[in-house]
């Protein structure tokens, strides 16, 4: 069934409304009223910030080459891609800090309705901010990240991430750099897990320095992450 477009409406805000019309622009513009600020706990009972573990972050093995459907998304949407080195490195994770990643992670897993690039869209990978409602992995990662930084949680600790699933597929995480270690929100589980811990075979994340992408030394490079 498709979600209707209000169940996504006001989730983001800002400059990328801005450069839409019509329709599709229906779904832009409360981002944090819709979260709520004051909904921001909503009930993360199931995880808790102290059954997280204290781990390492993966470990970044050089330069990679970006996914060809990013490249086109940052033109677009430049001020998603940006790198501002003067923004922490790293999430500090506290009980505010992580309801607000729970509250958001759930809601836009909740909001969007998952559907391939090809049968959205008729191509085969596509980046963008589940504008209509409808998207593939990225779209929902992305749209976390905005939602994310709207509430004041710095975008360079927050890297999109390709890995390979559980299916040997193309797939896109988004990881959170923090002081507990690398956590991972995915589209597939509202459970947020670090790295290591998901079963994916990582193989490269955006960088934090610059626009660019690192390899996290995965033998299998995918040419799309077209995955519901």
């Amino acid at each position: 069934m498709r979600f209707a477009v209000s169940k996504v409406q006001g989730l983001v805000s800002g400059s990328a409304s801005r450069r839409l019309s019509g329709p599709r622009r229906a779904v832009f513009g409360l981002a944090l009223s819709v979260l709520g600020l004051a909904g921001l706990a909503l009930p993360a009972a199931a995880q808790t910030l102290a059954s997280l573990p204290s781990e390492a972050g993966a470990k970044v093995q050089g330069d990679a080459r970006p996914i060809a459907a990013w490249v086109t998304f940052c033109q677009s949407y430049a001020a998603e891609c940006a790198v501002d080195r003067t923004e922490p490195s790293r999430i500090s994770l506290t009980p505010a800090t992580w309801a607000t990643i729970v509250s958001v992670n759930r809601r836009v897993n909740k909001a969007v309705e998952p559907m391939t690039d090809q049968d959205h869209l008729h191509v085969a990978d596509r980046w963008d901010l589940a504008e209509d409602g409808i998207g593939d992995c990225e779209d929902f990662q992305l749209l976390k990240r905005h939602l994310l930084a709207e509430a004041g949680l710095p975008r360079r600790a927050m890297r999109m991430t390709v890995v390979i699933d559980e299916k040997g597929e193309g797939h896109a995480v988004l990881t959170l750099v923090t002081d507990r270690g690398d956590l991972v929100l995915d589209n597939k589980t509202n459970a947020i897990l670090p790295w290591h811990r998901t079963g994916y075979v990582f193989i490269k994340r955006e960088s934090q320095d610059a626009v660019a992408w690192v390899s996290l030394g995965g033998v299998t490079s995918p040419v799309t992450t077209a995955n519901r």
